[in-house]
């Protein structure tokens, strides 16, 4: 093989890597974008239940405070039904 076939196999075998690693590279963006919108998502779907989590929390607390006043106003009847003869 004379000079000019070797630069012509090397030229080739330049543009076929060249294509593989244009291919390769691609790819590697698709995935990265691909990966990008899932995380948008994850956090989008991680703020919703930050949002729900915090309306459960305040209506766990609504719910404590009115079994606490119920606890007390049945304390307080169960004193007058002992106040009025009776037993609770």
């Amino acid at each position: 093989m004379d000079a000019t076939a070797w630069g012509a196999l090397i030229t080739g075998a330049a543009v076929v890597i060249g294509a593989v690693v244009a291919h390769l590279g691609k790819r590697a963006e698709n995935a990265t974008t691909r990966m990008n919108s899932e995380f948008d998502q994850i956090q989008e779907e991680r703020d919703g239940l930050r949002v729900q989590l915090t309306a459960r929390d305040q209506r766990i607390a609504e719910l404590l405070e009115q079994r606490l006043n119920d606890q007390v106003e049945l304390a307080r009847l169960r004193v007058k039904i002992v106040e009025m003869g009776g037993t609770p």
